[in-house]
C-alpha cells in the first residue's frame, strides 16, 4: 500500500482523539521507548474474553484507531493500539538518527507490544488485527504462534503493478522520483509535506521501496527464508477487503494472502452497497461510523472470543 495523493481521500488519515485508554510507554524488545495506548475490557476483570492487537498501516498514528479499539474493550476484549519507532507519538528526536527498517517494527516493535498485552490478558484468546502493512509482517513477528486468530482488513502486497490503476500511476514518481532523490538529502523519506504516506526513516523506505518493486513483494526480494516465515504462519486468517478501496486491488489482496500457505483462510470481499453504505475505501473501515454495519455486522462474529 502507498498512498499518493493530491487530496485527502486517499492519504494518511488524520489522527484522532482517543474517546478511551490508558497511554503507555513501553520498551521495545531493544528498549527503544514505544507509545501505545492500552483499552481495559469492560466488566469485571474474571469477565474478560480475549484481546486484540491493533496494528497499523504505514503513516497511519495509532490514535486512528481508538475508536475501534475502545468498541473492542466494549466486546470484552483486551486492545491494545502503538506507533511504530520513528512515527506516531514513538517518534523521539529527528528521523535521521533513527536506524529501522519494516523488519525492524516487526521483530522488536510489534513483538514488545504484543507481549505487553500477553502479560495483561494471560491465557486469553489473542486478535491480531492488521491494517494494510500490519496484515504484512506477521511473520517476522518470532511469537505469532500464540494468536488465536488473524483477521486482516484492507490488506495486500504492496506491489506497484497490483496497486488500483489510480494509485499505479502515481507511485512510479514516488519510488523512482521522490524516495531515492529526496531520501538522501534529508536523511528520512519527508512524505508529510510531499502527501505522500508521511514522514518515514530511512530504512523504513528504502526497504519498503525495494518490495514494493518486485512481483512478490517482501518474499521476492527477502528470499526462500522469508517465503518459508510466512508458510509457518498457522494461525487462521480473515481476510476483509473492500471493493472501492482506493489503494489495494483484488490481485494485491489474492497475493499478498497467497504467501500465507500453511495458515487456514477465509475471504471476505466486500462492497460498500453489502454494508448499506455510499463508501468504505482503505481507511474507512475503522472510522467510527462503520461501528455497526462492519464492525457488528462482520467483524464481531470474526473475533475469537472465549465464552463468558
Amino acid at each position: 500500500m502507498v498512498a499518493v495523493t493530491s487530496n485527502n481521500r486517499s492519504s494518511a488519515p488524520a489522527a484522532m482523539p482517543a474517546p478511551d485508554g490508558h497511554a503507555l510507554e513501553l520498551p521495545a524488545v531493544d528498549g527503544v521507548p514505544l507509545a501505545a495506548r492500552y483499552f481495559a475490557p469492560h466488566g469485571s476483570p474474571g469477565q474478560a474474553r480475549g484481546s486484540a492487537l491493533i496494528v497499523p498501516a504505514m503513516g497511519v498514528a495509532q490514535a486512528f484507531y481508538a475508536p475501534f479499539a475502545a468498541w473492542l474493550a466494549e466486546l470484552g476484549l483486551h486492545a491494545m493500539t502503538f506507533d511504530y519507532r520513528g512515527t506516531g507519538l514513538s517518534r523521539r528526536g529527528s528521523l535521521r538518527k533513527v536506524d529501522a527498517d519494516v523488519v525492524t517494527w516487526a521483530r522488536l516493535d510489534a513483538t514488545a507490544v504484543l507481549r505487553a498485552l500477553e502479560d495483561r490478558a494471560p491465557d486469553l484468546p489473542i486478535n491480531w488485527i492488521g491494517h494494510s502493512l500490519g496484515a504484512q509482517i506477521i511473520p517476522f513477528v518470532p511469537d505469532h504462534r500464540t494468536l488465536a486468530k488473524i483477521i486482516t482488513i484492507g490488506a495486500g502486497s504492496g506491489y506497484w503493478r497490483d496497486n488500483t490503476p489510480a494509485l499505479r500511476r502515481k507511485v512510479l514518481v514516488m519510488w523512482y522520483g521522490a524516495v531515492p532523490l529526496l531520501t538522501p538529502v534529508f536523511g528520512y523519506f519527508p512524505g508529510k509535506r510531499l502527501r505522500m504516506v508521511g514522514d518515514l526513516p530511512a530504512g523504513v523506505i528504502r526497504q519498503w521501496r525495494r518490495w514494493c518493486l518486485d512481483p512478490e513483494y517482501a518474499v521476492g526480494v527477502e528470499g526462500p527464508a522469508v517465503r518459508e516465515l510466512f508458510a509457518r504462519v498457522t494461525t487462521p486468517i480473515t481476510a476483509v477487503s473492500f471493493t472501492d478501496d482506493e489503494m489495494m486491488s483484488a490481485r494485491s489482496t489474492e497475493s499478498l494472502h497467497g504467501f500465507y500457505t500453511g495458515a487456514p483462510q477465509t475471504a471476505r470481499r466486500l462492497a460498500p452497497r453489502d454494508l448499506g453504505l455510499a463508501r468504505i475505501g482503505h481507511f474507512g473501515g475503522f472510522r467510527p461510523a462503520m461501528r455497526d454495519a462492519l464492525w457488528e455486522g462482520v467483524l464481531r462474529s470474526e473475533l475469537a472470543l472465549a465464552p463468558r
